[in-house]
């Protein structure tokens, strides 16, 4: 799971140039290797000011190509949690679920539950159904009252030299080098891409915004 936090609001200007990211690649042990593992997520404004965008990545360290890797688990939700209150609880989510090579997209919308477990929530007023975009194609963008979707293969943005990192580590090194050498260079993960109305999160001044991916049990 990965928490971090994004202002909203009242002030835009405030949020302008406010860009808000967590990255974890492959060391959680209940889903290394798995098609849960989150490697990346970011939330900042849209190119439209009044926006909000909301980016998770998962399955890290796919190669260009392996068209048989990047594929969405339809047995995984894609949770983005949003508390507008500031007591740490999701006051509202956005799932994304994938099925027969679509995304679906629910929320922003009040969860009916909080906490470890969720209920896809397929009455939500707010939807989006967006095809997956196929490796090697150009994005494929759905929107749907003012919420716009994307999910697909695309360039891991991480950059990390993870040999020079155990170096350090080790002791052999003190610092890294300048340039360093990306270690995920050439490697690609599974995205979401969620772009909301702020008008849709509600809150002002700072929200706190966390994303979760949940297996069917």
């Amino acid at each position: 799971m990965k928490k971090t936090r994004i202002l909203i609001a009242t002030a835009i200007l405030g949020v302008a140039t406010f860009v808000a990211i967590a990255a974890d690649h492959i060391d959680a042990p209940a889903v290394t290797g798995g098609t849960s593992d989150i490697t990346d997520y970011f939330a900042f404004q849209g190119e439209n000011t009044s926006n909000i965008a909301f980016v998770a990545s998962v399955q890290g360290l796919l190669m260009p190509g392996d068209t048989g890797a990047a594929a969405f688990d339809e047995d995984v939700i894609i949770e983005f949690n949003i508390d507008n209150t500031g007591d740490n609880v999701e006051d509202l989510v956005i799932q994304a679920v994938a099925r027969d090579g679509q995304m679906y997209i629910f929320g922003p919308v009040v969860p009916s539950q909080t906490g470890l477990n969720s209920t896809i929530a397929t009455d939500a007023n707010n939807q989006v159904t967006v095809d997956i975009t196929p490796y090697g194609q150009d994005a494929i963008v759905a929107s749907s009252n003012g919420i716009m979707a994307f999910a697909g293969p695309r360039d891991d943005p991480f950059f990390m030299d993870f040999n020079r990192y155990g170096a350090i580590i080790g002791g052999t090194e003190t610092e890294f080098a300048n340039p360093g050498t990306d270690t995920f260079a050439g490697t690609n993960v599974l995205s979401v891409v969620v772009e909301v109305p702020k008008s849709l999160i509600g809150g002002s001044g700072t929200i706190n915004t966390w994303v979760e991916s949940k297996r069917k049990q």
